[in-house]
């Protein structure tokens, strides 16, 4: 080896060393139009939910939308789909192996998931978690993709989405369905007639999807009707299957707001398996499945093709709807709901990273090593960025001083490590200087796998945490309030554990890849372009770790967001534009204060307002924030979340409450808020 060895030679070396390397014809797909797909569909997805996280739309108003994508939209786009279906141009045996490999997907995490789950939630998770891997979100996010992919090579292959996507509904979920009635039923055991119940249950649940049904009314209106639809239900037809686009994706937006606060300690093994076999086993067993399944048929000349397309199928994120089915039966909600928003948002970089390897017309080591090079030194100098405003966060919030922030800052350094390896290795690489080569070679693999570790170290210490800060204690001075010390308490003690939770899980799937990268290196004589695809998307997880953590931890919540808030609301009261008073509310406003003060005040003090002392000789009359969310919903008042943070933000606003200090909007938070209107007595 001379000098000019790097350490991107090494994952490259496999191509150079052997004779028998085969160029491979370019893909028959269009990559310029994928950007702006993805682009257009994820715009959507965040306008939902920003929508849904700052209570423009509601749950319950969120549901409605659902309602109308799968009960209106979503049936009239299959419906003419299926009537227009060009049956002739299907190739059969494509369409057989990808339902082999959802069959296979299916079973497989379902026997695994009865092997070694817990006899109390086994049958429950088996099915859920084998829904989970197999329905993918094929019409609101694939079929926008795979249009922008083959409109212009292969408009043919668009007609298998709608082809493939009904068998999970009619073939697969009544499966997961039984299994989650057996897990009531053995939870409630009934009489024995209970069993043909299960039966009865699953098969009415499927008959009356308006999606199942619909699929069967298209197919046989294409016979009656001549793949033609009538030119008096067109226009009506088409309004309805166009609106359902841009509305599912809204609608898949809004529904991730908070789910990520479910996760626990408990759901991170699950999760990790869940979106392996989501978005890894199942676009290779959809790929594998048709190179053995269409291999010698008619359609051999575009053979490579269609494994491909196979292939980018089986990355469409899980489908919002598995979530709706987790709430139905009550069952792994958290698991489900969590794994639908992190798959959706890491499906998108792994199809545009697949795509455009596919389009690749040969296999030049060459030109493939540095473009690996060029794209791990460039992700490299951006994420050490990121990561040097992690550090300092960190340091300014003086939360590295306690568990586990202690570890998160050690993982940030250790990922600077690694940026610094990279960078500095495309220094070295060209000069002979054996020292410096290994000097920076030990710098960035030893960085490298050190920050799998630390991950590990904080998993192990977290069951070790205390959870936050108790009452405020008895001697204080008088000039203080020590409800706001006990806030900021709480607050300096924030361990963000559902944040360590994303983190862990997102380094440990970085982790499996650079473990299957391994051995398939060890076992496989040629790689091939799949292996190429996993070098890259290793490359973009190892050097580009500093997106992941400024994206969890880079805005500190009180450090960051609050103080900016503050200083704008002080900005704004400079100029005298300060928020407008009582008097100057809207008449929505002024109608739910006035309200709530006449018809629901009395109750709402008698069931949450307590007495707490603020200073040595005073107490006062207080509630919490999430006192009042969880109030409002229980008496009526609001439906949702959504509605309750509503509904007091309205109270705020018209001055009936206010927080202790003036500092907060109403929040669902351990925040101390009081009426305005009630007196603090002297003891």
């Amino acid at each position: 080896m001379d000098g000019s060895f790097s350490a991107m030679d090494v994952l490259m070396s496999n191509f150079t060393r052997r004779e028998e390397l085969t160029f491979l014809a370019p893909p028959a797909m269009s990559i310029d139009e994928l950007f702006p797909a993805l682009l257009e569909c994820f715009g959507i997805i965040l306008c939902g939910y920003a929508a849904g996280r700052a209570n423009i739309i509601t749950s319950t108003q969120a549901k409605g939308l659902g309602n109308f994508v799968s009960k209106f939209a979503l049936p009239a786009l299959l419906f003419k789909n299926m009537v227009q279906l060009d049956f002739g141009n299907v190739i059969w045996p494509f369409l057989w192996s990808i339902l082999v490999a959802k069959l296979g997907v299916f079973f497989l995490v379902c026997v695994l998931t009865l092997l070694v789950a817990s006899k109390e939630s086994r049958f429950s998770k088996a099915g859920l978690y084998s829904i989970f891997a197999t329905q993918s979100n094929d019409f609101a996010l694939g079929y926008p993709i795979a249009e922008a992919l083959y409109r212009n090579t292969h408009p043919e292959y668009l007609q298998y989405i709608y082809l493939v996507a009904p068998v999970s509904l009619i073939m697969l979920n009544p499966i997961g369905f039984v299994f989650c009635e057996v897990q009531k039923w053995r939870a409630d055991p009934g009489p024995q007639q209970r069993k043909l119940h299960v039966v009865r249950v699953v098969l009415l649940q499927v008959l009356r999807n308006p999606i199942v049904f619909m699929v069967f009314i298209g197919i046989a209106a294409h016979f009656l009707l001549g793949q033609k639809i009538p030119p008096f239900m067109e226009g009506f037809v088409d309004g309805l299957a166009n609106s359902f686009g841009g509305a599912a994706l809204f609608y898949l937006g809004v529904t991730m707001v908070g789910q990520l606060r479910k996760l626990t300690r408990s759901t991170l093994v699950a999760l990790i398996l869940l979106i392996t076999a989501k978005l890894l086993v199942m676009p290779l067993f959809c790929r594998g499945m048709v190179e053995v399944l269409d291999h010698g048929n008619l359609s051999s000349l575009n053979h490579s093709s269609l494994s491909n397309y196979a292939f980018l199928y089986g990355l469409f994120p899980t489908a919002p709807s598995v979530a709706i089915y987790a709430a139905h039966y009550s069952m792994e909600l958290q698991v489900v709901t969590a794994g639908m928003v992190i798959s959706t948002f890491l499906s998108a970089p792994i199809m545009y990273v697949s795509a455009w390897l596919l389009t690749i017309s040969g296999m030049d080591p060459k030109r493939l090593a540095s473009a690996l090079h060029s794209t791990s030194l460039n992700i490299s100098i951006v994420s050490l960025i990121a990561l040097v405003w992690c550090v300092i966060v960190g340091v300014m919030s003086k939360k590295f001083r306690r568990l586990p922030h202690m570890f998160t800052l050690n993982l940030f350094v250790a990922q600077m490590g690694v940026c610094v390896g990279m960078i500095a290795w495309n220094f070295v690489v060209f000069k002979d200087n054996f020292a410096g080569q290994v000097l920076t070679f030990t710098l960035l693999y030893g960085s490298l796998y050190s920050t799998y570790i630390w991950p590990g170290s904080y998993y192990c210490s977290a069951g070790h945490l205390t959870v936050l800060a108790g009452p405020c204690g008895n001697l204080c001075d008088a000039s203080r309030c020590l409800l706001a010390e006990e806030e900021e308490k709480r607050q300096s003690a924030d361990r963000q554990t559902a944040r360590h939770v994303v983190l862990c899980l997102l380094l440990a799937v970085g982790l499996l890849a650079n473990l299957s990268s391994c051995l398939w290196w060890l076992f496989s004589s040629i790689p091939g372009t799949l292996y190429l695809e996993l070098q890259f998307f290793c490359a973009v997880v190892n050097f580009g770790q500093g997106f992941i953590s400024f994206g969890i931890f880079g805005l500190d919540k009180h450090l960051i967001i609050l103080p900016f808030k503050k200083r704008l609301a002080n900005l704004r009261q400079a100029q005298g534009q300060d928020p407008a008073g009582p008097s100057d509310v809207s008449g929505e406003v002024r109608l739910t204060c006035s309200q709530f003060l006449r018809y629901h005040k009395q109750k709402c003090v008698q069931d949450i307002v307590h007495k707490k002392r603020c200073g040595g000789q005073r107490v006062t009359e207080t509630f919490l924030g999430s006192e009042m969310v969880l109030w409002l919903q229980t008496v009526g008042l609001a439906s949702d979340q959504g509605e309750a943070l509503l509904y007091g933000s309205r109270l705020l606003e018209g001055g009936v409450i206010h927080h202790i200090t003036h500092d907060y909007s109403f929040q669902d938070d351990n925040l101390h808020y009081r009426f305005a209107e009630e007196n603090v007595p002297n003891h």
